[in-house]
């Protein structure tokens, strides 16, 4: 009789909106090889969880390895998981989304495949008890979490194999511990470490159940892993261990162990996750305190003892606390969310538009650009583009599902980023615009709606505690590593995938949005800019406007107005930002008023512009005769100019920035050093492009200007650009 159950439970992910050519790289070196292995062992059955990206990606791209894995299911080899049809955090979204999110993805996977769900995966492992109802309530019976979750609720030791039932409400969800040693041992160490993690449980604790739960991109996906797993066999070598020692060591599913175990007891398990995500979300400086006093206990006489109860302590949610720009997208995910629940409650919405909204919004709900670890999350751009890419075309079918159509033109006050303030959404049939007086008076937000592209979606550099290892890699008795028998794991590698990356570790001193308002020295540089030197000598970049709102049936317009200081001064600004029904273009009035008559100052407007790549030819800068001056992470210094304008070809996107007075404008890249599964990198993340004037008073001590930014789909066609006796727009 065998006296140890082994459960394998592999999960398969790639993000909404990652590259063709990732998705097809994982599929050759992880997910096709690892059922072609696994066939030849037909006693070795699993549990497979593929996200509803991936599975939809493979559906079209690869439906022979759709055929393979249902034929797995039809011979009960495989054991399919359920979860969230587009792989969200699910402490993130509200109850009807999680609730949604399963039903939807499980109806598929029975459609798929000939097969009931009874069990999911959780996304992240991130938990909180209150999701057992959402859970319960969609028809899962079962999941994982780590046992590093379950040591927080006080089950150690051997009472970590078997599975629990927890609760909420009434309602019952058995859960498994996933064992973070196999996480560990498969596949970086030889099969024989985990034979002998075995060997001694089941002589310890006959009986028990085991869980190795994790993702399938390790075997083969990661770096090294290929020839690690398959070219020297290591994977063949496992499943040969196991097929070796089958009269004490059974693989099983968790749906057999559910179906002929009973549960060890009852657990209510602490809000958590995975090890690893509760220290990543720390900030840096207490992320580093951490480690030094983790390395402490490793190095202590009673580590076992003290381990059970030492924690990061960090909690998921606070990933948005840290990134503004998790932030950002999450408000503006939940109010998509619940604009479709209202709109869905009301009678004459079209049902068809409905379900376009509520699938976009399912899709923008995808984890990974909400957080960053050890694996790139936040930091690409084009994650985050996919997200917002799903957020706008939500909001434009909730348009058509209420029969909004033709040019119209609102304007409408709220906390749309949730902080307590009041924001301002502008909004017409091409253009959605969101500002924050109480922040700079900047565009937060900017949508062009037609190619359904947010030009903000930005992000500012800011310390990470990774950052340490790159200045430590510098010097060569800081870059030790022990050496095992196999790859390291991605969260053990230092690996640098370009050079130069220390020059990249600058950090902002204010958010990378639009309309940052700069007085500036009279002899700044372009240099000093991207360097981000403390060159600034005013106090209008984040202070608070006071704001008021005009509107007719064809225009409104959000008036914002400060007093400050600048350079020694005291200046207030008054700019006005105007949208018109039918028009693609943003108009920004800027007054400067109680300016010195004596006095010179260096004004400066600036804008960052995302949503688009930073070194490729089809996506550059060109002046208003269409010449182009360089692709989007060139530095440009120009002293005379009217205007600027900033395309890319592949997103069928260009904005082009005009400015009723010559000025200079300086141009530079914002880049990023992020961590990801093959090392260090540095990212280009967005361009910034700043105008700015020696500002002198005329006769009431007045300056004005008129900015325009025209939002559209690529077309090669010449700026226009206002002239400074044109009658400037008032708002």
């Amino acid at each position: 009789m065998s006296t140890v159950r082994l459960i394998l439970a592999l999960h398969n992910h790639q993000p909404v909106g990652n590259f063709d050519g990732v998705f097809e790289a994982s599929y050759r070196d992880s997910y096709a090889p690892f059922l072609e292995v696994l066939g030849s062992y037909p006693d070795i059955p699993f549990a497979l969880h593929t996200s509803g990206p991936l599975l939809e990606w493979l559906a079209e791209h690869h439906p022979e390895y759709i055929a393979q894995v249902r034929g797995l299911v039809e011979t009960g080899r495989v054991e399919i998981l359920g979860g969230g049809f587009y792989e969200p955090i699910m402490t993130m979204i509200p109850h009807h989304d999680r609730v949604g999110q399963i039903r939807d993805y499980s109806s598929y996977l029975e459609q798929l495949f000939p097969t009931k769900v009874r069990g999911m995966w959780v996304a992240e492992r991130v938990w909180e008890q209150h999701l057992v109802a959402a859970i319960t309530e969609a028809g899962i019976e079962y999941t994982i979490l780590d046992d590093f979750h379950f040591q927080h609720a006080g089950i150690t030791g051997d009472d970590l194999f078997g599975y629990y039932l927890t609760e909420d409400e009434g309602r019952l969800l058995k859960i498994f511990p996933g064992s973070e040693i196999l996480r560990y041992t498969v596949p970086f160490q030889e099969p024989h470490a985990t034979y002998e993690f075995l060997r001694r449980l089941a002589e310890r604790r006959p009986g028990a159940t085991v869980v190795f739960a994790d993702d399938g991109e390790k075997f083969g996906s990661w770096p090294e892993t290929f020839d690690h797993v398959y070219t020297h066999g290591w994977l063949k070598r496992f499943c040969d261990m196991i097929m070796g020692n089958r009269d004490w060591l059974e693989v099983t599913t968790l749906a057999r162990a559910v179906d002929s175990t009973l549960p060890l007891g009852k657990v209510y398990v602490p809000d958590g996750s995975y090890r690893e995500m509760t220290e990543w979300v720390l900030p840096p400086s207490l992320h580093q305190d951490y480690e030094r006093a983790k390395a402490h206990v490793a190095a202590s006489e009673l580590a076992d003892e003290i381990k059970p109860f030492f924690r990061a302590g960090g909690f998921w949610r606070n990933f948005k606390a840290r990134y503004p720009e998790s932030d950002e997208m999450y408000a503006r995910m939940l109010g998509i969310s619940r604009r479709l629940a209202a709109a869905s409650a009301r009678e004459g919405a079209d049902p068809d538009y409905l379900e376009i909204a509520r699938r976009e919004l399912y899709r923008g709900q995808c984890n990974c650009p909400y957080w960053h670890g050890a694996f790139g999350g936040l930091y690409l751009p084009h994650l985050r583009n996919a997200v917002y890419r799903s957020l706008i075309t939500a909001h434009n079918a909730l348009d058509d599902a209420e029969a909004k159509t033709g040019p119209r033109v609102a304007l409408e006050a709220g906390d749309f980023n949730l902080d307590a303030r009041q924001e301002v959404k502008l909004e017409n049939e091409g253009l959605v615009v969101l500002v924050r007086p109480a922040q700079g008076g900047h565009i937060y937000e900017l949508d062009v709606r037609q190619t359904a592209i947010n030009v903000l979606a930005t992000l500012q550099r800011r310390p990470e505690a990774y950052h340490q290892a790159i200045a430590n890699a510098i010097h060569p008795e800081n870059n030790d590593q022990a050496q095992g028998d196999g790859p390291a794991s991605i969260h053990d590698r230092i690996i640098f995938k370009q050079e130069g990356l220390d020059q990249l570790l600058v950090y902002d001193r204010h958010p990378r949005k639009a309309l940052v308002d700069h007085f500036y020295p009279i002899d700044v540089t372009l240099d000093d800019l991207a360097a981000c030197r403390d060159v600034e000598r005013g106090d209008f970049v984040t202070g608070t406007y006071l704001a008021r709102a005009k509107r007719d049936s064809r225009r409104v317009a959000l008036v914002m107005e400060r007093p400050g200081h600048a350079d020694g001064q005291t200046v207030r600004i008054k700019k006005s930002i105007a949208l018109a029904a039918g028009s693609p273009v943003l108009e920004v009035h800027y007054e400067l008023f109680d300016l010195p008559r004596e006095t010179c100052l260096h004004f400066a407007v600036e804008l960052n512009l995302a949503a688009m790549a930073g070194h490729a030819d089809d996506r550059y800068y060109s002046d208003a005769h269409g010449t182009r001056l360089g692709v989007l992470d060139s530095r440009i210094d120009l002293a005379h100019t009217e205007g600027i304008a900033l395309t890319d070809e592949w997103l069928d996107l260009s904005v082009g920035l005009s400015w009723s007075r010559p000025g200079g404008l300086w141009c530079y890249p914002i880049e990023t050093v992020s961590q990801s599964e093959g090392g260090f990198e540095g990212v280009y993340q967005s361009s910034a492009v700043v105008p700015h004037w020696h500002v002198t008073a005329d006769e009431t001590g007045r300056w004005d200007l008129l900015i325009r930014l025209a939002l559209e789909p690529f077309r090669p066609t010449v700026i226009t650009l206002p002239r400074q006796d044109e009658s400037l727009a008032r708002v």
